[in-house]
């Protein structure tokens, strides 16, 4: 790797790079108000490129402070030249400098990740490399399998919980049924959509009834309520939790309220609190 303050006319972004929608979320910090601060601060970071040809240099990560660049009119911008990258690597540059974004598109996220796992052909290997939990990998991944109109809406506002509630419908459901189930759980907050669509077996003709159950509040007991109530403790205990959905669930919430547990160090105490409850 070597810096360099390179022509602005000889860098082009990468149609690798993980971030496409650059409006997602930018509603209150959009490019001109980043162009804005770079005018006034300069460039703090530099950009990470890679060489394709002689006077050639693809964008991997800084696509937003590149176009930024070009608006004010920068001659040279400086930056990190990679050498020897192959596309998996780019794709995952490019995603790592934004994972952690709350203003990057779901769905970008979604290209992204099945773009490495169809290059290394594994989930775990995906996760690797983003250092992201199996888990999320594949949730995100199953955001593909909605219809088109479906995936239009997923924006920055579906947060964690929201990607969640829609891989479990990409699972659950597809085509026409999607859209007409998510039209009728839409209105629900995340964990209780998840709840409906994992009760309906598939079955559309159960969500009816599933969703009249939801608006009468007869799944809130379902999910935790309280400083010490959890009526999830009373299911496990039960033997109505399996131990890989408790797992499941422990990841979600986790990932939902930003922990900063290591995946390992997670599943690991999720284990064993299941198996104290379960008495397994």
């Amino acid at each position: 790797m070597r810096y360099e303050q390179i022509p602005i006319s000889e860098l082009i972004v990468s149609n690798l790079n993980a971030r496409k929608d650059l409006q997602a979320g930018q509603e209150d910090s959009g490019i001109a108000e980043l162009a804005a601060s770079i005018r006034e601060k300069g460039l703090l970071s530099p950009l990470v490129v890679r060489q394709v040809s002689e006077g050639r240099f693809e964008v991997l990560a800084g696509q937003r402070r590149f176009r930024a660049c070009q608006q004010i009119g920068f001659d040279r911008v400086p930056c990190l030249v990679r050498d020897n990258v192959e596309d998996s690597e780019a794709v995952a540059l490019s995603f790592i400098e934004n994972v952690h974004r709350a203003d990057m598109n779901p769905l970008d996220k979604a290209k992204a990740l099945k773009a490495l796992f169809e290059r290394y052909g594994s989930y775990e290997r995906a996760a690797k490399e983003t250092a992201w939990s199996v888990t999320t990998v594949r949730k995100y991944i199953r955001l593909l399998d909605l219809p088109e109109e479906l995936q239009l809406k997923i924006g920055t506002s579906e947060g964690p919980g929201g990607v969640a509630a829609l891989a479990k419908l990409a699972t659950t459901f597809s085509g026409n049924q999607a859209i007409e189930v998510y039209e009728k759980i839409s209105g629900f907050k995340r964990s209780i959509q998840e709840e409906i669509l994992k009760r309906s077996g598939g079955d559309i003709s159960r969500v009816g009834d599933l969703v009249e159950q939801a608006m009468e509040g007869a799944f809130n007991a379902r999910f935790c309520g309280g400083t010490f109530r959890c009526e999830i403790i009373r299911e496990v205990i039960q033997g109505k939790v399996s131990k890989s959905d408790f797992l499941e669930l422990v990841e979600e919430v986790a990932e939902s309220s930003d922990s900063e547990l290591s995946e390992a160090s997670l599943r690991k105490a999720a284990k064993d609190f299941w198996q104290a409850l379960a008495r397994k």
